[in-house]
Formats: structure tokens, sequence, C-alpha cells
């Protein structure tokens, strides 16, 4: 089980939302690259960047910190939040970021994806309200199926699929084990779970499934309600 402690870059900042609402923005640190240190410290092999500005605007927006980051620490990097072109995708990789989160393309245009898969490090994020896949920031709910989108890219050459239920991000209300272990079976692609992680007790259970590659870390590590230094000690 591989742990991805995540950061929000909002306006320069790293943030946490509740349930992906821009309103609900709370600044947990206005040198994000202070944070990634820290987590890179405690034994983190990868951290979830998210460009939240760039998730709405289409288009990265939060550079300057993502290359602050990138010189200051050495941990992997994965990053989404407005990447929708392969030009974008070929910059951020120049930058040092070691993979690349389509998000709302994935959606409109997965041919695009798998081209990239074939070329570059890329995840999918499966973003989904209520089991459907919510895009351009969640701001839109779309009438495709979460399962049936993570199908579409079984034997594609993604890398991971990370799959948010926004129900339940930045809540503290549990992971949704069968949603993650839903789209691990239909895709077939290693799955790494977000949203509601609130303790060990839910590291544990997706633990438990064998089937489930990782889980990303925020609001549980931010508020106090997990060890992280701990879960890293414990999974080494």
């Amino acid at each position: 089980m591989t742990l991805y402690p995540a950061i929000d870059l909002k306006d320069g900042k790293a943030v946490r939302l509740t349930k992906g609402l821009m309103e609900s923005a709370k600044i947990y640190s206005d040198e994000p690259w202070q944070l990634v240190k820290a987590f890179e410290e405690m034994g983190a092999e990868w951290v979830h960047l998210v460009d939240l500005n760039g998730a709405f605007a289409g288009e990265p927006k939060n550079l300057e910190q993502i290359v602050k980051i990138r010189e200051n620490c050495s941990v992997k990097l994965e990053l989404g939040g407005g990447i929708r072109d392969e030009k974008t995708i070929q910059k951020m990789l120049e930058i040092g970021i070691n993979r690349i989160i389509l998000g709302s393309i994935a959606v409109k245009d997965p041919q695009f994806v798998k081209d990239m898969a074939a070329k570059y490090p890329i995840a999918v994020g499966i973003d989904a309200i209520d089991g459907y896949v919510a895009v351009e920031g969640w701001g839109e709910v779309s009438q495709m199926k979460a399962t049936d989108l993570a199908r579409e890219f079984a034997n594609a050459g993604v890398e991971a699929i990370i799959c948010t239920d926004v129900g339940r991000d930045g809540t503290l209300s549990g992971v949704n084990v069968d949603f993650t272990l839903d789209i691990a079976r239909a895709s077939k692609v290693a799955t790494i779970a977000s949203g509601g992680v609130k303790d060990e007790n839910d590291i544990k259970a997706l633990i438990a499934t064998g089937e489930i590659e990782g889980v990303i870390i925020g609001k549980a590590y931010y508020e106090g309600t997990l060890d992280l230094p701990k879960m890293f000690k414990l999974l080494a």
C-alpha cells in the first residue's frame, strides 16, 4: 500500500476543500513546498498535487509553486488539475513532475488519454458523485458511470487510476472501500483510493482487500486524525 500525502494548490497556497467546493478552502500553508519536504522526511515516496485553480481554468495556474516544490524536494510528484493537452503534459514533465493525472479530458476524449499513456507516465483521475463521473473541477456531473469510465482504460497503458468519492472528500467520514474496489475490478489497473480517509482503520480496510494499490491522505493528516509518520513506519 502506497500512501500519497496530498496538497491542493489554490492561489499559491496549500489548502483542503470539503466535497470539492472552492469556497470551503481551508489554508494549511503559505509555502506548499515546506509541506512536501515534511512529507519527504516522514518517508513519503510520492506526493499528490492538485492545481485547483487549474482544474477550473482548464490550464495550470499554480506553476510558480509547482516549480518551487520540485526545486526543493526529491520525492516523486504526481500532478493533476487543468492538464488537457500534450504540450502541457510535456511542460509538466520537463519541470520534473513524475506522473501526470488526466481527469476531465478522460471523459471527453478517452482516446487522447490512451495516446498519451503510450508515451508518458499517465494516471487517470475518476471523480464520482453518486457513482457518476464529475468533471471541470467537480463543477459538472456527467451521464457516465465511474465504473464504465474505468473499464475504458483497461489495457490502455495508464499507470494508475485515482478514484475519488467526491461526496466524502474532505469530510473525514471514512473511505469508500466498495467504490474503490469496483473501480479496481472494472479497470484491472493499479487503483488509488481518495476521499473521506479519516484514520488508521481506513488504511487497514484498504490493505485488507489485497486489491488496492494506494491511498491519498489529505485532511486526515492536516486535522490530526491520522498519524502519518506512524503509518509510514508501519508500511516500511
